[in-house]
């Protein structure tokens, strides 16, 4: 699976990034290759300072080697090796009307000492989060991912929705990152899966990202915001930042594993803002954002 799921996320972030370039109008993606001294690498993408976009990445990598301690013992396993590769992006729009996104999906190999499969599984997602709710918006971007998920089982999308609210969970907070989307993680052989099973499922909610997201931006990208709604932006970045750094499986396996950085990190916005506790007022749409975000809802 690893090498068809590699050259399939090459050409996904491809295709990404030129939509998106296309979309902003202004801005190009800057390319870093980088090294894992470890073993193996990646391909950062980074957009900045763009006419839509402020910030974003699109990176993908391809890791291997001796797991560390740390991933050992979380996995239960002793003298392993692995091979993780994957696609990671996060789009941190410049109007607040325009929602930020994310989306992952990666696959994941462990070896015995004589370099044989162990175990196997594809895990990934995509989610929205917006600072000002339209709700039309969530119902689409939830549409597609249903769709998608449809195509291959009749159960997935209420399953991967319902882990995808339990995980991009503020548990520190008592609130959603947002208005969430699919998460799903160790998908493995079954009696009723195969792995080919699981790359088809994958790569068709990878194929599904563009469709979900990009339309929404295009509806919103030029509405007019105040100062006042940008500094609400800014502070719900903090909301976002906070949950990468303190739960996000991602962000600690890349730290865990000697990934690189700058690339780990390429999901945090430019501009962010912590209030000491700050509410927003009563009957704003600030205010029901945050309503919202405390209960998960059946957006279709």
């Amino acid at each position: 699976m690893k090498d068809p799921f590699y050259r399939y996320i090459q050409d996904l972030q491809d295709r990404i990034c030129s939509t998106l370039e296309e979309v902003d109008g202004t801005a190009t993606f800057r390319e870093d290759l980088w090294e894992r001294q470890e073993g193996g690498g990646g391909r950062s993408r980074v957009i900045e300072n763009g006419a839509v976009f402020e910030k974003g990445g699109v990176n993908i990598s391809a890791v291997h080697g001796e797991l560390p301690p740390s991933m050992q013992s979380y996995f239960g396993v002793e003298d392993a090796d692995f091979f993780a590769c994957g696609l990671s992006l996060v789009l941190h729009p410049k109007n607040p009307m325009v929602p930020t996104v994310h989306a992952n999906w990666r696959y994941f190999e462990m070896y015995d000492q004589k370099g044989n499969i162990v175990d196997q599984w594809f895990g990934g997602g995509q989610d929205l989060t917006p600072y000002y709710l339209f709700d039309e918006d969530a119902k689409h971007f939830h549409s597609v991912c249903k769709r998608a998920c449809d195509a291959h089982h009749p159960d997935f999308y209420a399953t991967y929705k319902k882990k995808c609210d339990a995980y991009f969970w503020n548990a520190h907070r008592k609130e959603a990152r947002g208005v969430g989307g699919l998460f799903f993680d160790y998908c493995k052989v079954s009696e009723e899966t195969t792995m080919q099973n699981w790359y088809d499922f994958v790569t068709e909610v990878g194929n599904s990202f563009l469709d979900a997201y990009i339309p929404i931006v295009i509806k919103r990208k030029n509405l007019p915001y105040t100062q006042q709604q940008r500094d609400w932006q800014e502070i719900r970045r903090g909301r976002y930042v906070e949950f990468n750094l303190v739960h996000d499986k991602g962000t600690l396996f890349g730290l865990k594993t000697n990934g690189r950085i700058e690339s780990i990190l390429m999901s945090l916005p430019p501009h962010v803002q912590w209030r000491y506790d700050h509410h927003p007022e009563e009957g704003t749409e600030e205010e029901k954002l945050v309503t919202i975000l405390q209960h998960p809802i059946d957006w279709v």
